[in-house]
């Protein structure tokens, strides 16, 4: 595993990269704590939807969840770090518990990272540099070089707390907090980020765009920022796969783009059961409204060809008809179609 190091996150946790005498009192504070954590994550048993970090589970004494190998994880893939920065011992040790119960060599791994004490220091990435007169298209492929830059985080513990119902306000600073600490970030991260660094870029749009697929009986959500200027679509974000990520601004029509993550999908054997595509976005970084998610929700088996396409350039009238932004709230004028 990759270690990685930002100002406060160092400050905080430099001497947990070995193991010391006071592990022991941090163990046992774990194993108090994982009994009521909330735990969230991108993945499911069952295809229903849900709310908050697009899916949480609390972890009990009397049901733990367990894997084949009869490990403690994660009831839903990961943890959320919900006590901010400086990091938390508990938080910290149960990061490392986890990479201990799901990795084949878990705990001397572990040992082997945390006894050195001489780990060399990770990079930390350069925020996007604009220039004046520099072309939107370029714009957001450093923006994307940016993200891509802070990493997939694969530690089994999201660093920053994303509400998907707090104001896009409260959503900004949350962004802001993701470049000052410079760790590594998730889909959801990676999609409140990517708002931050596009807000003020004149005539662009931006919605969100949510995947939910099935592989075998599991059930997965991802979500980006689709992006949208000039006549073209293209798409902001992070994923473990390359292509479930960006994607340029060369996508004639919103239905070529997400046939295009649909045909990236199935390379990998997932078949794409939902698209949940939300509300333009307010370029107001002090706006008090709320991120509609599912402005537009289409089941993917359900609905033909035809259904599909007419559906979405419905959805891309108004976003050309739009000019900077649409600062209408979403809780007054907007209808969602579930279909």
């Amino acid at each position: 595993m990759k270690p990685f190091t930002s100002t406060s996150f160092n400050a905080s946790s430099a001497n947990n990269f070995h193991i010391n005498s006071a592990n022991n009192e941090n163990v046992a504070r774990v194993k108090e704590f994982r009994e009521s954590s909330e735990l969230d994550s991108h993945s499911s048993s069952s295809g229903s939807d849900s709310t908050g970090n697009d899916s949480e589970e609390t972890s009990t004494p009397d049901k733990p969840c367990l894997d084949e190998r009869k490990k403690e994880r994660p009831p839903l893939g990961f943890y959320v770090n919900r006590t901010g920065f400086p990091i938390k011992d508990f938080v910290w040790e149960r990061m490392w518990q986890h990479v201990q119960n799901v990795h084949p060599n878990g705990f001397a791994t572990s040992f082997k990272i945390r006894a050195n004490k001489s780990l060399p220091n990770v990079p930390v990435p350069n925020l996007p540099n604009f220039t004046h007169g520099m072309d939107v298209a370029l714009k957001l492929e450093l923006v994307q070089k940016y993200i891509s830059e802070l990493k997939y985080n694969h530690t089994g513990t999201q660093f920053f707390e994303i509400r998907k119902d707090r104001p896009l306000s409260g959503l900004m600073e949350s962004a802001k907090e993701m470049i000052r600490e410079s760790l590594p970030i998730k889909c959801l991260e990676a999609t409140i980020l990517a708002l931050h660094l596009t807000n003020g870029i004149p005539g662009l749009q931006r919605f969100t765009i949510g995947f939910k697929t099935q592989i075998n009986t599991a059930w997965l959500s991802h979500v980006v920022l689709g992006i949208y200027y000039n006549g073209k679509f293209g798409a902001l974000g992070l994923s473990r796969r390359d292509d479930l990520m960006y994607k340029p601004l060369k996508f004639r029509t919103l239905y070529d783009l997400i046939e295009n993550y649909k045909t990236c999908y199935n390379k990998y054997f997932h078949v794409l059961k939902k698209v949940k595509i939300g509300y333009p976005i307010s370029h107001d970084p002090h706006s008090y409204e709320r991120i509609n998610w599912k402005y537009l929700t289409l089941s993917m088996d359900k609905l033909t060809t035809e259904q599909k396409v007419k559906l979405m350039e419905r959805f891309s009238r108004d976003l050309k008809t739009a000019s900077l932004g649409f600062s209408s709230s979403p809780q007054v004028t907007c209808k969602k179609e579930l279909l």
